[in-house]
């Protein structure tokens, strides 16, 4: 019996293409003798955004869901997601409706008790990669405020702030003060928000 598969590509910016992965998988596809019944691609969205935030990933569960493969075929782990919990998630709702995964990059089919058992521990990996990316951004912004490296948006001068409260006073428009003094309509808004 042919398998009905469902091919997942994702790419995190828009500057990126799944074209390879797309083509990649379907030389898989076709040398087993597989059935691509669907193509899912999600573009320019990170592996760490929820499956919310992710249309086509959102559309491959509910076809999960209906049964309407067999099989799912991704590029690696981290195309389907970066957090342990949702990895594992989405592989018991795979296994509680009989539907299989196959990651091309690990060679891993979870038809198998192997395969299985590796998906899981590449969901811890790719939940610590995500979590060392997120620390050493962490240590960087506080070395940058130990060296006294302001963070943020620049503080406008009081002088600055003083002429946008004037120009209210007398009438002028968010618009037209944050023209006359060169400074952003967001800051006329805060400033005014805070008198």
């Amino acid at each position: 019996m042919t398998r009905r598969v469902a091919l997942y590509v994702r790419v995190s910016t828009d500057g990126q293409t799944t074209e390879n992965q797309r083509q990649e998988l379907q030389g898989v596809a076709d040398r087993n003798g597989w059935e691509v019944v669907a193509t899912f691609q999600d573009r320019g969205i990170s592996g760490a955004k929820g499956r919310d935030k992710r249309p086509a990933f959102d559309k491959l569960c509910k076809g999960v869901t209906r049964r309407d493969f067999d099989l799912i075929a991704a590029w690696s782990v981290d195309r389907l997601g970066r957090s342990l919990r949702d990895l594992v998630a989405f592989l018991d709702e795979l296994r509680s409706k009989g539907v299989d995964l196959y990651l091309h990059q690990q060679a891993l089919d979870t038809s198998t008790p192997a395969g299985k058992a590796m998906f899981q521990m590449m969901g811890v990996f790719s939940e610590f990669e995500r979590s060392m990316i997120v620390a050493r951004v962490k240590a960087g912004l506080a070395r940058a405020r130990q060296e006294g490296k302001t963070l943020g948006r620049p503080r406008i001068s009081a002088t600055t702030e003083e002429a946008i409260k004037t120009a209210r006073k007398e009438g002028k428009g968010i618009l037209r003060i944050a023209r006359d003094l060169g400074v952003g309509t967001s800051t006329v808004q805060r400033v005014i928000g805070s008198s």
